[in-house]
C-alpha cells in the first residue's frame, strides 16, 4: 500500500525495481517531511499540535508520524524504564503518555535515543502509538487507521467490458458496465452496479472492515463462498462512484472479463498489518 506496504516500491513484494547497477539494500527506510498539520488527542486533550511532522517508511510498514518534541504538550511524557532495539535506528526508549491521572497510556509513545548519523533527522522526535491514542488528525479532520501515505493513490475508471461473476452453476453478476478501481500496490478491482447483480446470491455477514481511503467495508457470502463480495454503502467523497456497488474476490468465486478469469498474483491480497487492524467498527464509525 503506498511507498512501503503491500507491492510498493519500497516494500519486500515490491513488483518493479530500481534500474541500477549494485542491488539496493533489502531493507530501504525514507523519511519525508508531511507538509501538514498533524494533531494528537489523549483523554481529552491535545497532546501534540505540528505543522513539521516526519513520515517514516519501513518495508512492509504502513508510515508512521514523528512529532518534534517541542510540539509536544509539557508534563505529558513520562520516560519508563524499557528500551528496545531497533533494527535500523539503533535503541528505542519509551514513554507513557499522561493526560491526567485517569488517562496514561503505557508505552504510547517512543524516541530513537541512538540514531546512527545517517538517520539524524529524526533526532529529538516523538512517536505516539496509533491504537494508544483516542485520535489522529490533520487539521480538524480526523485521520482512521494510520497516518495517511501521500503516495498511495485511487484511480476509478468507467469501463464497458463484459465481467460475468459465477458460483458452481449460478450467475451472480453480469455487467457491460463495470467500474475499476486501481489502488497503489492492489490488483485492479472491478464492481458492479446492484442492477445487474442477482442479489438473491448475496448473503451478507457481520464482517465490516474498513479502509483510510474508501471507508467502512460491508461483506457478503455466496453460498458456501465465504467473504466472496464487499461493499462501500457510504464511502469517502472521494471514491463516491463505487458506493452501493459491489466487488468479487476472483480466488473465492469464479470472475471473468470479456471471457478470461481473473486471478489475484502472489502479494495481491489484502493483508491486514500494522497499527489499525484491531480498530473496532464502532470506533470508526465516530470518526
Amino acid at each position: 500500500m503506498g511507498l512501503s506496504w503491500q507491492q510498493g516500491p519500497l516494500s519486500p513484494g515490491a513488483v518493479g525495481r530500481f534500474i541500477v547497477p549494485e542491488p539496493l539494500p533489502k531493507r530501504l527506510l525514507y523519511i519525508e517531511r508531511q507538509r501538514r498539520r498533524m494533531r494528537v488527542r489523549f483523554g481529552g486533550a491535545w497532546v501534540a499540535d505540528s505543522e513539521n511532522v516526519l513520515l517514516l517508511f519501513e518495508p512492509a510498514r504502513y508510515p508512521v508520524a514523528y512529532f518534534p518534541e517541542a510540539d509536544i504538550a509539557p508534563g505529558v511524557l513520562e520516560r519508563v524504564e524499557q528500551v528496545t532495539q531497533h533494527a535500523d535506528l539503533g535503541a528505542t526508549s519509551w514513554y507513557s503518555v499522561c493526560a491526567d491521572a485517569q488517562h496514561v497510556a503505557a508505552r504510547g509513545a517512543w524516541q530513537h535515543t541512538d540514531l546512527p548519523a545517517h538517520a539524524s533527522d529524526l533526532q529529538g522526535r516523538i512517536a505516539f502509538a496509533w491504537r494508544g491514542m483516542d485520535a489522529f488528525y490533520e487539521e480538524d479532520e480526523r485521520i482512521v487507521g494510520h497516518a495517511a501515505d501521500p503516495y498511495h493513490r485511487i484511480d476509478i475508471r468507467q469501463a464497458s467490458r463484459n465481467l460475468v461473476v459465477r458460483h458452481s452453476d449460478r450467475v451472480v453478476a453480469d455487467t457491460k458496465r463495470p467500474l475499476v478501481l486501481y489502488e497503489s500496490g492492489f490488483a485492479p478491482r472491478w464492481y458492479v452496479p446492484r442492477e445487474d447483480i442477482d442479489e438473491a446470491a448475496l448473503v451478507p455477514v457481520k464482517l465490516q472492515t474498513f479502509c483510510p481511503y474508501k471507508g467502512l467495508c460491508s461483506y457478503f457470502s455466496i453460498g458456501d463462498a465465504r467473504q466472496a463480495a464487499w461493499s462501500y454503502p457510504d464511502p469517502y467523497l472521494e471514491v463516491r462512484r463505487i458506493a452501493n456497488m459491489v466487488s468479487f474476490e476472483p480466488d473465492v468465486v469464479t470472475v471473468q472479463l470479456d471471457g478470461v478469469q481473473l486471478h489475484l498474483e502472489p502479494g495481491q491480497s489484502v493483508v491486514p498489518h500494522g497499527p489499525d487492524r484491531n480498530l473496532d467498527v464502532e470506533e470508526f464509525a465516530r470518526a
